[in-house]
């Protein structure tokens, strides 16, 4: 919908404002939630999950609520200007053998698997190796995701005054951002060999900091390159990469966790098997930087192609209409 409804010059302020307001729900949400879960218990657990659940499910709900609009023509709309419709396997298949989108895709799954590799598995960490209590382990996530607020807004502000080099600006910031976020997980990775004695809520903000500044140029680039390429395959080229980025964060959850109950059968101490999975997370954010610097580039004029106007059967079907 933002693809297809901003103009471009406003994509990526306007999917930077969508996915701001999405983190800050992450930093409010845990941090209320963490509060009100000390002194633990299962019964009140329940009670703050329902509770969040229920608000979530409200919330949605507004958001929702006649966000399409009506459908309108254009009145000026001509039968010759008509652009056939191509079944959605075709659409996809045109917008891969794009170089460019393919490239991105790729970006955006390694990125956001190693963004979301942590996800759970963090919380259990500070418990494990640093004794936090529930209700400290979730203030914990709360922490990363205010770094990740600020990080998003430092980068919004700081790439506001680069208009004129803005693809290459968001090029910079999600090239570095991808590598702060590999010495801060190599941090953390670090906290689990140390133990208490190590600085793990200054590891975390950081790596909220470097999460955030990465993400907001990404998803800052992913708008700007929505238009490149062959016409009317925005939705499609948003379509692929929010697939991507939903796969592996799905998938990071899981194979984070996996690789963390692994690690423990193998080595047996769960400092240093946490330790390895977040080294493991550093490394694919150094792959994820390098695919970053390659799949974020200016716009070639060369490469937008026109869409192939309508069949002579379109155009007489229209008029006998």
């Amino acid at each position: 919908l933002l693809a297809k409804r901003v103009v471009p010059e406003r994509r990526a302020p306007a999917a930077t404002i969508v996915w701001i307001m999405m983190i800050a729900g992450f930093a409010v949400t845990a941090t209320v939630a963490g509060k009100l879960l000390d002194p633990f218990s299962l019964s009140r657990l329940l009670a703050v999950t329902c509770a969040v659940s229920i608000a979530a499910g409200l919330l949605a709900l507004v958001a929702v609520a006649g966000v399409e609009g009506p459908a309108k023509a254009a009145p000026d709309a001509k039968a010759s200007d008509l652009v056939p419709r191509v079944p959605f396997r075709d659409a996809l298949q045109e917008v891969w053998r794009e170089s460019a989108a393919r490239r991105f895709t790729i970006f955006v799954f390694v990125s956001m698997l190693a963004y979301s590799a942590q996800d759970l598995i963090l919380e259990p960490f500070a418990g494990t190796v640093f004794g936090y209590s529930p209700g400290e382990s979730t203030q914990l996530s709360g922490l990363q995701h205010g770094g990740v607020l600020v990080g998003m807004i430092i980068v919004a502000v700081l790439g506001s005054g680069l208009l004129g080099r803005r693809m290459v600006a968001l090029r910079t910031f999600a090239v570095g951002g991808c590598i702060a976020s590999a010495v801060a997980l190599a941090a953390i990775a670090a906290g689990g060999i140390v133990g208490p004695a190590w600085p793990l809520r200054l590891s975390v903000a950081a790596l909220g900091v470097a999460n955030g500044a990465f993400a907001v140029a990404a998803i800052g680039s992913m708008m700007m390159l929505a238009g490149q390429g062959r016409s009317a395959r925005e939705g499609v080229r948003m379509g692929l990469w929010g697939a991507a980025q939903a796969i592996a964060f799905g998938l990071g959850g899981f194979a984070g966790t996996l690789a963390s109950d692994a690690a423990r059968w193998l080595v047996g101490s769960p400092g240093i098997a946490y330790a390895w999975v977040f080294a493991a997370e550093a490394l694919l954010f150094v792959v994820a930087a390098v695919l970053a610097a390659r799949a974020i580039a200016p716009p070639v004029a060369s490469n937008r192609v026109a869409p192939k106007p309508a069949t002579a059967g379109v155009v007489q079907l229209e008029g006998q209409r």
